[in-house]
C-alpha cells in the first residue's frame, strides 16, 4: 500500500515524503528495510527510527522536527503512532488464501460450511455444527456439535471446542484452548461428605473480536450463559469459570484465575495471577495489579479513586495504601522492643 493509501484508511498527517511511497510490511527501526514501516512515541526513539533504512516512520506531531533532514523517505504524524502502526501491519498483511477441506478432516453430518474457508489435517467437526465465511480451523482441532462460528475466526491446533458454544465473528483462539467444558460445580452431602457434580448444561458465548491465549480454558455455564464481551483479550493460561459475564475490551493476562458467577466490566485490565473468588465483582475501568486478590462476593470499583489507580493485594485495594501499610509495618518490625516484651 501507499502511504496516501494508509493515510486515508488511518487518518494522520504526512509531514516529509512523497505520498506515492510503497510500504509493505513493519519492522523494528533496527531491522526495517526501504520497504518497511516503523513507529516511534518520543524524540529518542523518533531519531533512531529516522537514522535507519525504513520507507517510513509514523511519530507523534511536532516531535521529528529536529530530524527532518534525516535519510528516511516519509513521515507521517499521529496522535498514537503505536496504534497507527498496529493497524498498518493488519492492513499490510497478506491475505489467507483459502485451503478448502483437508482429506483427513472429519466433518459430521448437517455441518453447514461458509465459503473460503481452511479446514486443516485431522480437524472433527461433529454433527449440526455452522464455520461461517472465510473462517480457518488448523490441524487437530476439535468442534463439538452445536458450535457456531462465525466469519474470519482463526481456530488454532488442538483447540477443543465443546457442545453448544458459540463464537462471534473475527474471534482468534490459540492453540490448546479450551471452550465450553463444564465448571466446577458439586454439591456435598452433609451427612456422608460425598459431592454430587451439579448439572453444567448451560452456555459459552463469544462475542466479536475476542482473542483467547494458548490454553486458557473457559467454562459454559451451569444453567445459564458464561459470556466473554465484544473486544476482549485473554492472555495464555487463563481460566475463567461457569456463569461468568466478562464485559467488552477486558484484558485477562497470563494465569489469572476468575472462580464462578464473577462479573468483569468493560475497560477492566486485570494484571498476571490475579485471582477472583466466586461471585465477586469488578466494576468497569478498574486496574488489578499482578497477584491482586478479590475475595468471594467482595466488589471492587473505581468509585472515589482517580482514574487509572492501580489496586493490589489482598484484598485488592489502591497500590499506595498498600506501600504505607507495608512501610508502616516495616518501621514497626525495626521498632525496639520495649521491656515487657522482651522475652525472659
Amino acid at each position: 500500500m501507499t502511504l496516501a493509501e494508509l493515510i486515508e484508511v488511518l487518518g494522520g498527517k504526512l509531514v516529509q515524503g512523497s505520498p506515492e511511497i510503497l510500504v509493505a510490511g513493519v519492522d523494528d527501526p533496527k531491522l526495517a528495510n526501504g520497504r518497511d514501516l516503523v513507529f516511534a512515541e518520543d524524540a529518542s526513539s523518533a531519531a533512531t527510527a529516522l537514522a535507519g533504512g525504513a520507507a517510513a516512520v509514523v511519530v507523534k506531531p511536532g516531535c521529528v522536527a529536529a530530524f527532518r533532514e534525516e535519510p528516511c523517505a516519509g513521515i507521517v504524524e499521529a496522535k498514537e503512532p503505536r496504534l497507527w502502526f498496529a493497524r498498518a501491519a493488519k492492513l499490510l498483511a497478506l491475505p489467507h488464501k483459502p485451503t478448502g477441506i483437508h482429506p483427513t478432516a472429519v466433518i459430521g453430518p448437517h455441518v453447514e460450511l461458509g465459503e473460503e474457508i481452511s479446514i486443516g489435517p485431522g480437524v472433527v467437526i461433529e454433527e449440526v455444527t455452522r464455520v461461517g465465511k472465510g473462517t480457518r480451523i488448523e490441524a487437530g482441532a476439535v468442534i463439538g456439535p452445536y458450535v457456531s462460528i462465525g466469519e474470519d475466526c482463526h481456530i488454532y491446533s488442538r483447540v477443543t471446542i465443546y457442545r453448544g458454544t458459540t463464537l462471534g465473528n473475527r474471534v482468534i483462539v490459540h492453540a490448546g484452548a479450551v471452550l465450553g467444558a463444564d465448571g466446577f460445580g458439586y454439591v456435598r452431602d452433609p451427612s456422608t461428605g460425598a459431592y454430587t457434580h451439579f448439572p453444567q448444561q448451560g452456555t459459552l458465548v463469544i462475542e466479536d473480536d475476542v482473542e483467547i491465549g494458548a490454553n486458557s480454558t473457559i467454562d459454559r455455564g451451569a444453567l445459564a450463559e458464561t459470556r466473554i464481551r465484544r473486544g476482549t483479550k485473554i492472555d495464555n493460561l487463563v481460566h475463567i469459570g461457569h456463569n461468568c459475564d466478562i464485559g467488552e475490551d477486558v484484558i485477562l493476562v497470563a494465569l489469572t484465575g476468575i472462580s464462578g458467577s464473577c462479573t468483569v466490566g468493560n475497560g477492566a485490565v486485570i494484571a498476571g495471577q490475579v485471582g477472583l473468588g466466586d461471585h465477586a465483582h469488578v466494576g468497569p475501568g478498574v486496574i488489578l495489579g499482578g497477584q491482586a486478590g478479590v475475595l468471594s462476593g467482595k466488589t471492587v470499583t473505581n468509585e472515589g479513586l482517580k482514574p487509572g489507580t492501580v489496586l493490589w493485594g489482598t484484598p485488592a485495594r489502591p497500590l499506595k495504601q498498600v506501600l504505607r501499610e507495608q512501610a508502616t509495618l516495616a518501621r514497626l518490625a525495626r521498632r525496639p522492643a520495649k521491656p515487657s516484651e522482651q522475652k525472659d
